[in-house]
């Protein structure tokens, strides 16, 4: 077995134990790197010379004694909007393309003594359902190239999946994290808005991005995210509590667990081997013991215009000081001041990020504040309050990840609302601010990843993780489920 086949958890053991190195680690993952970045591309940047140093630096401070984290001296990657003191973070734009951040994002620090192997490449900030509106390079699918790796977090999605990384991170706006982890058969987690500070991550819409991890495997998502998670004072939406336990439920029988089915995620929408797959991961579960409870939330309806038109305008907001002189590339010709704001940010915008910009400042504007924006609103308010609802009748929730599976290169490019519509199963749980993760529970006939998502009540990671890791133990992860179809990797 090749030291890229272990997992996070194995890894860690083996390095604390000494019978491997995090140098010998990182050569690995970096010979890896070599031998498929050319064709899945998902570094923006890599720095291979500083990852050697680091893990030297590690391997003499674990030699000594030294306190270290569970994860030290496992090489890792960061998607490209999570800032890095002295290292680029481009947003995957022209706009940020030099742009060098005088400090660390918190969850960066937390990982200090993990390998940063580099940053991942993205949709333009993080605006993007299949990483193609990057405007610094293209990235593939794995499983196969001729796909795209989803998105937005599609660079950290396929790092994993083609074993460039133990572990990255990345950030979930409308299921960001989630769709590209369904799309190359990996793990992806999306924590409870406000278990992971939001500190030093570029803001896309404020109200709903959140930070989470991918990974290969259930137990090595709950290690990473026990890493990260935590109050942090820089962050205001950052809520102090006790995480310690998120794993402590993983290996516990889930008898006597109520399994939710909605309705609404499977009457429409889902492609039929997705459903097929779906319902057959529900069936495992209930072959376990979990009760199936079969649900209803009417609002489920309006989540996509409703995250549109909120993100959007929190978009418009927030990228408002993009303005080619507080932050950004400059247009080198301009007339007056007015003219250095138009062509800088016509400049550095692509075409998708000025399209959410256009539609949150008209949503915001006067005289259309009240028919959309706050209707929306509303509601969200109304969606949290159905999820409270439902909740009081099951444990968690399973739905599928994606309506479909990936899709080919260039398919979407040209109707943005199809594309829209590929997150009706994962907005809803960013606008309640619930947990979810993404687990691969299926393949389709062309070989292609399907995964089920599991959503919970709010700071319950520990029971999605419960209930995760024992239908991972039954499915086995992605490569078990292809070699159990009979299809070759």
């Amino acid at each position: 077995m090749k030291l890229i086949d272990y997992s996070v958890c194995q890894l860690s053991e083996l390095l604390k134990s000494r019978k491997i190195s995090s140098r010998e680690l990182t050569e690995a993952y970096l010979e890896q790197i070599e031998k498929r970045e050319g064709e899945v591309g998902a570094f923006i940047t890599l720095c291979a010379n500083e990852a050697r140093k680091k893990a030297d630096q590690i391997d003499k401070m674990r030699a000594s004694g030294e306190k270290l984290t569970p994860l030290a001296g496992i090489p890792m990657g960061l998607k490209d909007n999570i800032c890095t003191k002295n290292l680029k973070t481009t947003c995957a734009s022209k706009f940020l393309e030099d742009f060098v951040p005088p400090y660390d994002a918190t969850v960066t620090e937390k990982l200090s003594d993990s390998i940063l192997l580099g940053k991942l490449n993205m949709d333009e900030f993080a605006m993007g359902s299949t990483t193609e509106t990057s405007a610094l390079k293209k990235t593939c699918n794995p499983r196969n190239i001729n796909y795209v790796p989803g998105g937005s977090s599609g660079g950290s999605a396929a790092a994993v999946a083609a074993q460039e990384a133990a572990f990255t991170l990345g950030t979930d706006t409308g299921g960001s994290i989630r769709q590209p982890a369904a799309f190359c058969g990996v793990v992806g987690m999306k924590p409870t808005y406000g278990s992971v500070s939001r500190y030093g991550a570029v803001a896309f819409a404020s109200s709903f991005d959140q930070i989470g991890p991918i990974t290969r495997n259930v137990r090595d998502s709950a290690a990473v995210l026990s890493a990260i998670a935590g109050q942090d004072p820089r962050d205001s939406t950052s809520v102090n509590k006790d995480y310690s336990d998120i794993g402590a439920q993983i290996g516990k029988e889930i008898k006597g667990m109520r399994i939710g089915l909605l309705r609404e995620f499977f009457e429409k929408g889902a492609a039929e081997e997705i459903r097929t797959s779906v319902l057959s991961a529900a069936k495992k579960l209930e072959s376990l013991g979990a009760e199936i409870v079969d649900l209803s939330m009417p609002s489920l309806d309006y989540a996509l215009p409703t995250y549109y038109v909120i993100s959007a305008s929190e978009a418009s907001s927030n990228l408002a000081k993009f303005d080619g002189i507080g932050f950004g590339t400059r247009a080198k010709q301009y007339e007056d001041i007015y003219d250095l704001y138009c062509r800088s940010r016509s400049e550095g915008f692509g075409a998708e990020v000025k399209r959410r910009i256009m539609l949150g400042t008209f949503a915001l504007s006067a005289g259309y504040y009240d028919a959309y924006y706050k209707k929306a609103l509303c509601v969200r308010a109304l969606i949290i309050n159905e999820f409270k609802t439902v909740f009081e009748k099951c444990d968690v929730i399973l739905s599928p990840t994606t309506p479909t599976t990936a899709y080919k290169i260039g398919e979407k490019c040209a109707d943005p609302i199809a594309m829209y519509m590929g997150d009706i199963y994962t907005i809803p749980v960013n606008i309640a601010g619930l947990p979810a993760i993404s687990i691969p529970c299926g393949c389709s006939a062309s070989g292609l990843p399907i995964a089920t998502q599991l959503i919970g009540k709010a700071f319950a990671e520990s029971t999605l993780y419960r209930v995760a890791a024992a239908l991972e133990d039954e499915l086995g992860d992605y490569d078990t489920i292809l070699m159990k179809a009979g299809i070759k990797a």
